[in-house]
């Protein structure tokens, strides 16, 4: 009975340290004279190594500063599960180095990105083939700030139901918040017209010169922001 009571007590602490909640995002650019070698050997090393909790979703990264790149999101899993991945063995890291990095370019990134549900409008896992991701870095000491900045736009993403996931980065860099927002209509959703314009929608959620006074705390807590467009590319993703 006493053995049983601890397992009961424990179950909340293990459900905590499962939550499949956190990406491993990285960013690759191939040579300007190799993308197709790089694309189908990526896309063999894929299928063979990355299924489960370490699934790639691969994508085009078709605008802003990373243009022809390629992202690829590893997970969602959980800590745990990436405390204990390892290299994923040296079979899985020869067929990266000698068959998929040498078409690429000194250049890239990786980083760890853990989805902020209190701040999204959509699950985590319900997936659009275009996404725009707008990077927020915050000034010093200003986090919360931004935190609750994206707090209230996400009142208005609801109202215009928009489809948003927001992660913030951990240990991977300075700090960022990022905010993907799911096209599930594709990019006529940046069409004029087809939602009212983003001041209107916030004053309506928050009143008259609710939006000016965003700007405001905005401008007092944000240091830099930069946006992305990116398109899904099935075919070098897991299957």
């Amino acid at each position: 009975m006493k053995r049983l009571l601890f397992i009961l007590l424990l179950l909340p602490v293990l459900g905590m340290g499962q939550t499949k909640n956190v990406l491993n995002v990285t960013r690759v650019f191939a040579k300007a004279d190799k993308v197709l070698e790089f694309e189908k050997a990526l896309a063999a090393h894929v299928q063979k190594y990355h299924k489960g909790d370490w699934a790639w979703r691969v994508f085009d990264i078709q605008t802003g500063p990373d243009a022809n790149g390629y992202m690829i999101a590893e997970g969602p899993t959980s800590w745990d599960a990436f405390d204990g991945r390892g290299n994923l063995g040296t079979e899985h890291n020869n067929d990266w180095n000698k068959n998929v990095a040498i078409y690429t370019i000194d250049r890239g990134g990786a980083g760890y990105m853990k989805f902020v549900d209190s701040l999204s409008t959509v699950q985590l896992t319900d997936y659009t083939n275009k996404i725009i991701i707008s990077h927020v870095s915050p000034k010093p000491g200003m986090i919360n700030g931004v935190l609750d900045l994206q707090s209230k736009m996400r009142k208005v993403w609801q109202g215009g139901n928009e489809s948003v996931a927001v992660y913030q980065a951990v240990t991977s860099g300075a700090p960022e918040i990022v905010s993907v927002t799911r096209l599930k209509n594709g990019l006529k959703e940046l069409a004029d017209g087809y939602r009212k314009p983003m001041p209107e929608r916030y004053n309506a959620a928050f009143g008259a010169g609710a939006w000016d006074t965003y700007l405001a705390d905005y401008a007092k807590c944000v240091d830099n922001r930069w946006s992305e467009l990116l398109s899904f590319r099935a075919d070098l993703s897991t299957k």
